[in-house]
This record gives C-alpha cells, sequence and structure tokens, in this order.
C-alpha cells in the first residue's frame, strides 16, 4: 500500500499554521481514539503525523462530486482538516461529538473538516466503530449527505484543486 509521501502533490500548505494542533503522539491517537469510541484510519493518521491538522495545500482543496450540493454544482471544498488536540479556538477531530450533535448530524460520524453548515466526516454508521469508515458529506441546513468516497485513502487519492472547476466553467478564481 502506498504511503501519504508517495502521492504526486504535497498534502499540506506549509505556508499558514492556521488550524496546527501540537505535534501527534501515539498517546494523543489512542486517548483519541478511546474518546471518540473509533478506530481511526491509518491514512488519515499518516497524514496527521506529518502535521497535525491545518490547512490543505491547494493542490488538493476540493473534492469531485457525482450530483450537485449546496456548495457547487460538482465539487466540496476541503480546505482544513481537523487534527488531534486541544489548541485554543481550534476545531479538532476530539470536537466531533459536540459538533454532531450541535448540528444534527449522524452520531456514529467523526468529522475531520467543514464549518458549520457543511462537513466531511468519517462514516462509521456501516463499517462498526472499529471498520473503515466512508467518507461523506454532510450538509446540515438542507439535512443532505453524499458519500465522497469508500474510505480515506480513496478519499485523499481524488482530491484535487478547487480551481480546477472554476477553470472548467470559465469562471477563473474566486474572491
Amino acid at each position: 500500500m502506498a504511503h501519504v509521501e508517495d502521492l504526486q502533490h504535497p498534502f499540506w500548505d506549509t505556508n499558514s499554521d492556521r488550524g496546527v494542533q501540537p505535534s501527534l503522539t501515539d498517546q494523543a491517537i489512542l486517548e483519541a481514539e478511546r474518546l471518540l469510541n473509533v478506530t481511526l484510519p491509518a491514512s488519515l493518521l499518516d497524514i496527521l503525523r506529518e502535521q497535525n491538522g491545518g490547512l490543505v495545500a491547494s493542490s488538493r482543496d476540493a473534492f469531485p462530486t457525482s450530483r450537485p450540493t449546496s456548495w457547487a454544482p460538482d465539487h466540496v471544498p476541503f480546505d482544513v482538516v481537523m487534527g488531534i488536540g486541544h489548541g485554543e479556538q481550534t476545531l479538532s477531530l476530539l470536537d466531533s461529538p459536540y459538533l454532531v450533535q450541535e448540528w444534527g448530524l449522524p452520531r456514529d460520524v467523526v468529522l475531520v473538516s467543514g464549518e458549520g453548515h457543511y462537513w466531511i466526516g468519517l462514516d462509521y454508521r456501516t463499517c462498526g466503530r472499529h471498520g473503515e469508515p466512508s467518507v461523506v458529506w454532510f450538509d446540515a441546513d438542507d439535512n443532505s449527505e453524499l458519500t465522497l468516497a469508500p474510505d480515506f485513502r480513496s478519499f485523499m487519492e481524488g482530491l484535487t484543486s478547487a480551481l480546477e472547476f472554476d477553470v472548467e466553467r470559465g469562471e477563473g478564481s474566486r474572491d
């Protein structure tokens, strides 16, 4: 199986420390999995060991969709990944139980990205708490969801630049 380093483009935006938690330790992973009562995907933990959350590189800040969402007709944003930790004013995977309740999302979900009205999460409803979760887009405003990928590795491999979608539509970049 390929490692994160083998992927074609860098994953993190190294020019920003927004959303970055302290370096990830094995103890922090064990504590997070205990608190969330899940086994987190190895591919997610690999990128969080490299950098514990933060902004995603612009070459990987969107995921194509098979149908329109409230965000766009052909993709969803993925500009930040929540790390594992307790940084001040920084969302973390550890905030998932609260956020799931606050936004009325399914219980067996761990959120990895989003900002209230929409989220991207690991969906454990089908695989069980210790299986390999699918990656799902949740829209809290219209109470909809869309499966994006069967697992986090496939999700990472499908990431692309949001600019590609704007260029395809002839819009140029967003302001």
